[in-house]
């Protein structure tokens, strides 16, 4: 069905680096030549059964830990690096892009959307196939294989990064048996479908790509967050930086595919309750009260009905000054909880919060 193209078995003991997936993938029917970069930290055992998947954001990349090109560290530095929650001496942590990744434009952004190129020389466009959550969970799934192992360790990741790990949870569990989703819902309710998703859909063509990323960072921040944020800040020259690397075609197809995330359009909710308890799943959700994407009541309530259901779910709420956006700022109040489900040892009651590393800093 899917066909991978010039890469083999990532071999025992594979050491930091990157790699690109190549793979002929049918995205809503249609075969697409993928190419989507990949970034690994750790090495993976002999075993092969200690990697884990870290699924990014939105605008993030596959620049998950370590420091960029730039010298810009890893959007999720603070929590993946030797010793650190993700311990790299002990996992081998893996992070691909998606598709339509939104930056594209960036030239060590490696992935496959729109504002690519079509086999014929031109851009994919409007051409590009409407791909969904299950053709993304197959480009995982192909990239697990690539890698020789059974099944990842835990799949984790923050906002869009955490639905995909969701999804992994309904789609798959027996190859995801350790699941943490920080900064999302169980399904896009009505502040994704009813006003973000239209008001993007409406801001972009007279605002363009600046008018995009102003909304992405007033419903990423919140109110108090952008003004705390750019108080003493040049606002305007933020997004402009932003922009030289973003592509606007990319952020609307991944707000298409986020609208579409539903974990019961998978499996009703009572099966994949059942699912879960009989595979053993062990599931953290973590919210920020006052997120403006993604509303805590949401996963509280799916939460609750979980755990009654037999699941082994931990669910985590904390304040954060960044908003939704704590997700990736503000981790040290979910360490101590990732770190737990990682040694199977998530305890009945929330661990106070993990300071900071000397020299660390959150990154968003």
């Amino acid at each position: 069905m899917r066909q991978i193209e010039g890469v083999g078995a990532a071999p025992t003991g594979t050491a930091p680096g990157a790699f690109t997936l190549e793979v002929t993938a049918p995205l809503a029917g249609v075969p697409v030549p993928v190419r989507l970069g990949v970034q690994t930290w750790g090495q993976l055992n002999r075993a092969r059964d200690n990697a884990v998947l870290v699924c990014h954001y939105y605008t993030g990349t596959s620049q998950a830990a370590g420091v960029g090109a730039d010298g810009t560290p890893g959007w999720w530095a603070a929590l993946i690096g030797p010793g650190r929650v993700v311990d790299t001496d002990r996992f081998f942590v893996v992070a691909m892009n998606t598709l339509s990744n939104v930056q594209a434009r960036d030239p060590q952004v490696v992935t496959t959307g729109p504002d690519t190129p079509h086999p014929d020389g031109e851009g994919w466009g409007e051409r590009f196939p409407a791909w969904d959550f299950a053709d993304l969970h197959a480009l995982q799934l192909a990239l697990l294989r690539h890698l020789g192992a059974e099944r990842w360790h835990a799949v984790i990741g923050p906002s869009f990064g955490a639905m995909q790990a969701l999804q992994w949870a309904a789609r798959s569990p027996d190859l995801a048996p350790r699941v943490a989703a920080v900064g999302t819902s169980p399904s896009a309710g009505p502040v994704l479908r009813g006003a973000f998703g239209p008001l993007l859909r409406d801001a972009a063509p007279r605002g363009g790509l600046a008018g995009a990323l102003r909304l992405i960072s007033f419903f990423g921040l919140g109110a108090d967050g952008l003004e705390r944020t750019f108080r003493d800040a040049d606002f305007e020259a933020y997004l402009r930086s932003r922009m030289a690397t973003a592509s606007l075609a990319h952020i609307l197809d991944i707000a298409r595919v986020v609208e579409t995330h539903d974990l019961c359009a998978v499996l009703p909710r009572a099966e994949l309750f059942a699912h879960w308890r009989d595979v053993g799943l062990r599931l953290l959700t973590v919210n920020i009260r006052g997120d403006q994407f993604f509303p805590a009541a949401e996963m509280r309530a799916f939460s609750g009905a979980s755990r009654a259901a037999g699941v082994a779910h931990t669910h985590l709420e904390y304040d954060s000054a960044h908003g939704h956006l704590g997700c990736v700022a503000d981790t040290a109040p979910f360490a101590g909880l990732l770190r737990a489900l990682l040694d199977d040892a998530l305890p009945a009651v929330p661990l106070p919060p993990e300071p900071l590393q000397t020299g660390e800093a959150s990154h968003a």
